[in-house]
């Protein structure tokens, strides 16, 4: 016969038991948490799907239309039905350097859906910087008191601001002495404190025009996330994570897991962080990878929105102890993912209000494609192409020869079947950053040595040239004269070096940008005021009106590389 024990004897005893299991060794560990982190690189204010071309780890090339704010929003959906503590974040340049829908409305529209995609931060990048710091904290914070006013609070009259900070802990406020922007943010999830550290590529000023770098600096990316080290660890986290608008390149597969031949600048930068950091979230480069740099991962997801990159860490609550970090870069096709409706009604309305501007016809072109793929030499047809339309149209001003940047053209031209003329969305996307023309004064031995500054390093970026400027460059020279001496030529006749010749450029080349230092030697400094893009648009409609074509399918050899 068993004896029920009365209620307070059932109390005794449990209070007894657990008495001893607290006073009693224990050898366990608090269970594993998972922390499940997406991060958005390079997006430029791309709000459509748009093309792309990739290889994935079995070796296939894909061609598809990929991103686009309902594919990146029905993504976003899907991840966080899995996990609604998700961790979304950026690594910068989300903004800038964009297609015309965003362009015409200082990026705000983009903004707006990053925050409804529920951004917690993101780095900075050196595209947020284009318009300069003031700009940077009116597109965080809001309000309409703008160095762009013809685009500023055009979407909505009361822009109210990102929602989400902006981070970067080597970002440098020159007045202040002290960081611009916030250098990390804590997060949470499941209980796991996630501490997020920016920092914007330390050559940011070679990148940004010098009106954008204005009361700005930027130092050490590695020593900057350091010194920040301790000050996280005082507060707890569980696990830090680096995010640098620096990258990369490698010849590995966007889904390659663990590649293993990443190289640039951002392994430098990783080999110096310090041991506590758990990963790095990397960009700029426009690069896909999931690589192991010292055994620590580095990833980063292209750009346009064409990947979103998820990273899992596995993480031991109440202490740095982050036992694993793996991550994998999702291709955002709109054929595997439901769009959002609210996203693809938000995408819907700004390009409705959009086309009144975007769908105006710009101008004939005299091939149904004119690209900017360099040839063997650097020169690029459509490089040939602007370079002539911002000489005709500052030749008025006294503009001899024009330059252009490579890194200024962004997209190819291309007529769709059945389209006559070019649109100016066409032309935006090709030229989105906004840039005047501005006419210096060089010599001939100073536009030498301008020429010859087009290799940098192991870099090449080859300057496309107006009509009637002609050169040689030989790649077994010394990198800082590589153009074949005597070759040098305008309109047919040797530049002579003590001669002055007019030239323009756009506003952040003009600048000393890309390394082009030599052009802040330029004497008889004049900005004309007049658009870069609103420069080529006029060429073209100006063509049009007289019933000439302009461009070529090939460009047009007006320099050649000897070996």
């Amino acid at each position: 016969m068993h004896r029920i024990l009365p209620y307070w004897r059932h109390l005794t005893l449990l209070a007894l038991l657990l008495a001893l299991i607290s006073c009693a060794p224990s050898n366990s560990k608090a269970p594993a948490v998972q922390v499940h982190i997406v991060a958005i690189n390079d997006l430029h204010g791309y709000l459509q799907a748009n093309p792309w071309v990739y290889r994935d780890a079995s070796g296939a090339n894909h061609t598809l239309d990929a991103g686009g704010l309902a594919t990146l929003g029905g993504m976003l959906d899907q991840l966080r039905a899995a996990d609604p503590q998700l961790l979304f974040v950026g690594a910068g340049d989300l903004v800038g350097a964009s297609p015309a829908i965003s362009a015409m409305w200082a990026d705000e529209p983009t903004l707006l859906a990053l925050h409804d995609m529920g951004l917690r931060l993101s780095a900075v990048g050196n595209h947020e910087l284009d318009n300069g710091k003031a700009e940077l904290l009116r597109l965080r914070d809001g309000g309409c008191s703008s160095s762009r006013p013809a685009k500023a609070c055009r979407f909505h009259t009361d822009y109210p601001g990102s929602g989400f900070p902006y981070i970067a802990a080597n970002l440098i406020d020159t007045q202040t002495g002290k960081p611009l922007l916030p250098a990390y943010r804590i997060e949470q999830s499941h209980g796991i404190k996630v501490a997020f550290v920016g920092a914007v590529l330390r050559d940011v000023a070679q990148v940004v025009s010098v009106r954008g770098m204005q009361g700005l600096k930027a130092v050490d990316e590695a020593e900057s996330i350091n010194r920040v080290i301790p000050e996280l660890k005082a507060q707890g986290v569980d696990a830090i994570i680096a995010l640098i608008h620096q990258g990369g390149e490698t010849p590995e597969a966007v889904d390659q897991q663990d590649c293993k031949q990443l190289s640039g600048s951002i392994v430098e930068v990783t080999r110096r962080l310090d041991r506590a950091v758990d990963a790095v979230i990397s960009a700029h480069t426009h690069r896909g990878y999931l690589c192991r740099v010292d055994g620590r991962l580095v990833t980063q997801g292209s750009s346009y929105g064409h990947l979103l990159t998820q990273l899992t860490l596995t993480v031991t609550p109440g202490q740095h102890q982050v036992t694993s970090v793996s991550a994998v870069n999702l291709l955002a096709d709109p054929a595997r993912y439901p769009p959002d409706e609210k996203l693809a009604a938000f995408e819907q309305q700004v390009q409705t209000r959009s086309n009144a501007v975007l769908l105006q016809p710009a101008g004939r072109i005299a091939a149904p494609m004119i690209s900017n793929r360099p040839d063997p030499s650097g020169e690029s047809a459509l490089g040939d192409l602007i370079a002539d339309s911002h000489l005709a149209m500052t030749r008025d001003l006294g503009a001899q020869i024009a330059l252009m940047n490579p890194g200024g053209i962004r997209n190819n031209l291309a007529l769709a079947p059945g389209q006559d003329q070019l649109t100016y969305a066409q032309l935006a996307q090709v030229q989105p950053f906004g840039n005047t023309l501005v006419l210096v004064d060089l010599t001939g031995a100073q536009l030498l040595a301008l020429l010859d500054q087009q290799w940098n390093g192991d870099q090449f970026k080859p300057l496309q040239v107006s009509k009637g400027l002609s050169y040689r460059w030989d790649a077994q020279r010394p990198a800082d004269s590589r153009v074949v001496p005597g070759s040098l030529t305008y309109n047919g006749v040797p530049v002579a070096a003590e001669r002055v010749y007019r030239v323009v450029a756009n506003s952040f080349l003009a600048e000393g940008g890309d390394h082009f230092t030599v052009f802040q030697q330029g004497t008889r400094r004049q900005d004309s005021g007049l658009g870069d893009l609103d420069a080529t648009v006029a060429y073209l409609q100006g063509n049009t009106r007289r019933g000439i074509a302009v461009g070529a399918s090939e460009s047009a050899g007006r320099y050649q590389r000897v070996n």
